[in-house]
């Protein structure tokens, strides 16, 4: 009897991890800039407003973002109330859900959503109650931003991902490519902004806004300091243990890079990475393998106070925040 699938799969796993082993930071950084080099940027970013306000504490404005030519998309600035003169800001991800209402407290509709209590937390409210500018932009794929194709065939899907990732994939293209595309260009958009001090951006992502965080960071020096959300673990015991998205891959990646080398790219700037204890598709066990390995990443550097974890108890897939909002705003106001 031949050898089954499993076993396949496991001798190209190990192949690959023969081959990353040789590869440095240097290539790790060229293959990730080659997933977002496709997508043309040229264009200056044009930010609009289509409405604005004021909330308990803030002021919630509706803008509309261009920064791919042609391609036009919502997003949402959270400004402090009072605020007087350029202040910290955070450029805030979500990741599967229905977009950027989802993590400012609203319905899918736009009505206020009176409980919010899902795996995001309302954490682009929590962040601007910390005196961060915030902007939630709506990530390609989801909301409002799914295909029409996507609509018709399923009104009840969440999100246009598996679409997206094969038409791209058929095309030479990765869906995360265009979405971080998308991601740097919004922080061009921040940096223009006159609430906004360009020296002190930072970014916090979720789930799959975390992975989009992470690669936007590891390629702008721009981004000072991430904090990334249930994601941090190894491609092992996350990514190919149980079903992901679609999204989630990208060719030949596997042979460049484990998550935690992709993590250690970002030293030495401040990084903090959360995890529920009990996530089900980020386990713990993972999370403590990818903290080890950043951990010497940034002892490497003589960084080692830069960089904070938090294995939470008792949380599973979602945005727990207890240490790491204080954090970020300390870390971005100091």
């Amino acid at each position: 009897m031949g050898e089954g699938v499993d076993g396949v799969l496991a001798g190209l796993r190990a192949r690959a991890a023969v081959a990353r082993g040789s590869v440095s930071a240097a290539e790790r950084m060229a293959y990730l800039r080659s997933l977002v080099a496709p997508f043309d940027r040229s264009s200056v970013p044009v930010m609009s407003l289509v409405d604005r306000v004021a909330c308990d504490g803030y002021r919630r404005d509706r803008v509309e973002l261009e920064v791919l030519p042609g391609v036009r998309f919502n997003a949402y600035v959270l400004v402090p109330a009072g605020l007087r003169g350029p202040a910290p800001a955070v450029l805030a991800v979500h990741g599967h859900g229905y977009g950027s209402r989802q993590i400012i407290g609203l319905r899918p509709d736009g009505v206020p959503d009176a409980d919010g209590n899902d795996l995001y937390g309302r954490f682009a409210v929590r962040l601007v109650r910390k005196g961060l500018v915030v902007v939630a932009p709506d990530v390609v794929g989801f909301g409002e931003r799914m295909t029409d194709v996507d609509r018709v065939y399923d009104p009840e899907a969440t999100s246009s991902c598996y679409r997206l990732s094969m038409e791209l994939l058929m095309s030479g293209y990765t869906l995360t490519g265009l979405r971080v595309a998308e991601l740097s260009g919004v922080v061009d958009a921040m940096l223009a902004h006159p609430e906004v001090d360009p020296d002190r951006v930072g970014v916090f992502g979720h789930s799959g806004g975390s992975l989009w965080s992470l690669i936007a960071m590891a390629l702008d020096e721009r981004i000072k300091a991430g904090v990334l959300c249930g994601f941090a673990n190894t491609f092992a015991d996350s990514f190919l243990a149980v079903r992901h998205c679609a999204c989630n891959f990208a060719p030949g990646l596997l042979a460049v890079a484990d998550q935690p080398d992709l993590l250690a790219l970002l030293a030495p700037r401040p990084l903090f990475l959360e995890l529920g204890a009990d996530d089900p598709i980020f386990p713990a066990s993972g999370f403590r393998q990818a903290v080890d390995a950043v951990s010497k990443a940034y002892t490497d550097l003589a960084a080692t106070d830069r960089f904070r974890t938090d294995l939470v108890p008792g949380v599973e897939h979602a945005v727990s925040g207890r240490f790491s909002f204080d954090w970020l705003a300390e870390t971005l106001t100091s």
